[in-house]
């Protein structure tokens, strides 16, 4: 997906909600527990209950992996749903991979050849090598984590070096591989007063932005400080929409949880 894609999705929506899918099993509605594929029977159920309010779909690689063949078999289920359903939504591999070039290169290719997700996330801690081959596929983009939301972030993406955060040298540093259309970052809603100094260094590039709701972040502080002229923003959240109710009616209570965020967003559209 290409940005003027997304740009006419997000405007056309009056949304920019991204909805992230971290199914555990644990908190999975008891009813589901039998079927032959109890993940992707709730993953389809919330997109399918989803996809009128949100632009995005963002799958954490973890909550598949921690089980296994059979996780990693539901994600490609999941991807392949979402690609063949809804071909407008832009579709996210949570992976947060990054390594030396060729490892790289490989990585691109599985999430973007094999599982033809629109976007990876990406950690840049090893340098442009562990960066530029996400930015060889066309219309395809590099997540790159920023300033993330948990608390963490201070051991070394807030450390002064020479005067100014790590973070930003990073924010600025990746910008410079790629474009504002291969190329968005990941920035925790935690920290909306620092969103005003990142948007110093890229004005125009899309932010990724975890945390609002159950993390506490602010939807409106966020705004405040990070919308564009093109919205220039995904809001993720996960657990406060997947997880509002236990019950048989998981994916009716998603989607109530999901028009409430889209119709907050709306408001910021003229």
């Amino acid at each position: 997906m290409n940005r003027d894609a997304l740009i006419q999705q997000i405007k056309s929506k009056k949304s920019f909600l991204c909805v992230g899918l971290d199914p555990d099993m644990d908190k999975l509605p008891k009813h589901l527990v039998d079927e032959d594929d109890p993940i992707y029977e709730f993953n389809k159920a919330i997109v399918d209950a989803t996809a009128p309010y949100c632009v995005s779909f963002k799958p954490n690689n973890a909550f598949f992996e921690a089980y296994g063949l059979s996780g990693l078999t539901s994600l490609e289920r999941t991807l392949k749903y979402i690609k063949a359903n809804y071909p407008e939504h832009f579709l996210i591999a949570d992976a947060k991979r990054g390594d030396i070039g060729n490892t790289s290169a490989m990585y691109a290719k599985a999430f973007f050849k094999r599982l033809n997700a629109d976007a990876i996330t990406v950690a840049p801690y090893m340098g442009s090598d562990s960066v530029k081959p996400f930015l060889t596929f066309k219309d395809k983009w590099a997540i790159v984590l920023g300033l993330t939301s948990n608390e963490g972030s201070a051991d070394f993406q807030q450390q002064q070096i020479n005067g100014r955060e790590l973070y930003l040298k990073v924010i600025e540093t990746c910008a410079q591989w790629g474009t504002d259309e291969n190329m968005m970052f990941v920035v925790g809603a935690t920290k909306a007063n620092l969103f005003e100094g990142i948007r110093k260094i890229i004005p125009t590039h899309f932010l990724l932005v975890p945390g609002v709701g159950a993390q506490g972040g602010s939807l409106q502080e966020v705004c405040k400080y990070g919308l564009t002229k093109d919205i220039g923003l995904l809001i993720n959240a996960s657990r406060s929409i997947i997880y509002a109710s236990s019950g048989e009616d998981f994916a009716v209570k998603a989607a109530e949880e999901a028009k409430k965020m889209a119709d907050e967003m709306a408001a910021f559209f003229s």
